[in-house]
């Protein structure tokens, strides 16, 4: 495949833009689609644009590779908070229920880190769509750069 030429003015074409936003905006529809919040899903279409596009243009990739890291970062994020969920449930049934005056405070906790996550996801996502839209480049906040 051959790469996308810039326009003359140094602008980003409006198909690289589309191709880009496709990567935010469908890790947050299939993320919503398959009900995972912060999810494998979300992972799955920043993978595809930079697979599919990598070689064709260096504005969709870098947009596509943000995409994939920052849905990954929030996976093992989640993944992480769901290991500590078990961890203090077993707390609490090990101790036949007295742990809970424990580990209840350290559940609502993790519920309230589990909300926060959720609302910087799509906030964060909504705002990375928009900015490929207007042919601006985007850097997640709080992201492991993992894809390079």
């Amino acid at each position: 495949m051959e790469m996308m030429e810039p326009t003359q003015t140094g602008e980003v074409r409006q198909d690289e833009r589309w191709w880009a936003a496709s990567a935010h905006a469908g890790a947050l529809l299939l993320a919503f689609l398959t009900s995972w919040m912060a999810g494998v899903a979300g992972m799955v279409a920043g993978l595809v644009v930079y697979l599919l596009m990598r070689d064709r243009s260096a504005f969709v990739a870098e947009h596509a590779r943000e995409a994939f890291n920052f849905n990954l970062t929030l996976f093992l994020f989640a993944a992480g908070l769901a290991v500590a969920a078990l961890l203090l449930l077993g707390a609490t049934v090990l101790t036949l229920g007295l742990g809970a005056v424990l580990t209840l405070p350290v559940g609502i906790v993790l519920l309230v880190l589990a909300g926060i996550a959720a609302v910087v996801w799509l906030v964060c996502g909504i705002m990375a769509t928009v900015k490929a839209l207007d042919g601006q480049r985007w850097r997640y906040p709080f992201s492991l750069r993992l894809l390079r």
